[in-house]
C-alpha cells in the first residue's frame, strides 16, 4: 500500500513539473518567435531603414511587440505562475 502512495505522489510532482516547465518555456519560445518573424520579414522593422519616420513607427514593431510580451511575460508572470503551480502541488 505504501508503495502506490509514493507513486501517486511522484506521478503528481512529475505532472506539476511538466506544467513549471511549460510555463518557464512560454517567454523564451515566445522571444524567439518574435526573433525568427523580424528575421523572415525584416521589411518590418524600420529601425533598419528610418528615412523620415517619426517615433511610434519605429518603436511599435509587431516583432518587437512580440520580443518585449516574451520578455515581460518571462519577468513578471511566469514567476508568480510556477509559485502557484509549486503551492497546489504541495497540498
Amino acid at each position: 500500500m505504501e508503495t502506490q502512495l509514493v507513486r501517486e505522489l511522484l506521478r503528481e510532482r512529475s505532472r506539476h513539473a511538466t506544467r513549471a516547465l511549460a510555463v518557464t518555456l512560454l517567454g523564451p519560445l515566445t522571444v524567439s518567435g518574435g526573433v525568427i518573424w523580424a528575421l523572415f520579414q525584416p521589411y518590418r522593422i524600420t529601425l533598419l531603414h528610418p528615412h523620415h519616420q517619426g517615433f511610434w513607427w519605429l518603436a511599435v514593431e509587431p516583432p518587437l511587440l512580440v520580443v518585449l510580451v516574451g520578455v515581460l511575460f518571462a519577468l513578471l508572470v511566469a514567476p508568480g505562475v510556477i509559485d502557484d503551480l509549486e503551492s497546489s502541488g504541495e497540498r
